[in-house]
């Protein structure tokens, strides 16, 4: 940003005194985005096979990915599906609750932060 200050002294025999040129910068900080990990939670009536089908199709993961997440989640209780930013985690949570009440799964799928 560049200000002009002029003085208009006429009493003044430089004219180059006259003018002062001011020049100031403005500092810009880039926060990141704050991340939230997408987490599936073990049920005993989801099939394997569901949970690899939609860890593929919502969560991008390639076949063995989806199969390590879903043996994750059945030995462990929980597994991380992915990290994301906050309204794209919300839209995977979102996502994944949805097709699994229409598809009559009791899969549960929640947000934490990273």
């Amino acid at each position: 940003m560049i200000k002009s200050i002029s003085n208009n002294s006429s009493n003044s025999n430089n004219d180059n005194l006259n003018d002062v040129v001011l020049v100031t910068k403005e500092d810009i900080k880039i926060k990141k985005p704050k991340l939230y990990k997408v987490i599936l939670l073990n049920d005993d009536y989801t099939p394997m096979e569901y949970v690899v089908s939609l860890l593929k199709s919502i969560f991008s993961k390639t076949q063995t990915q989806a199969v390590n997440i879903m043996l994750t989640v059945h030995q462990k209780g929980s597994g991380v599906c992915g990290v994301y930013t906050l309204e794209i985690a919300e839209t995977k949570v979102e996502t994944v609750m949805k097709r699994a009440k229409s598809d009559q799964h009791p899969l549960q799928c929640i947000l934490e932060k990273e």
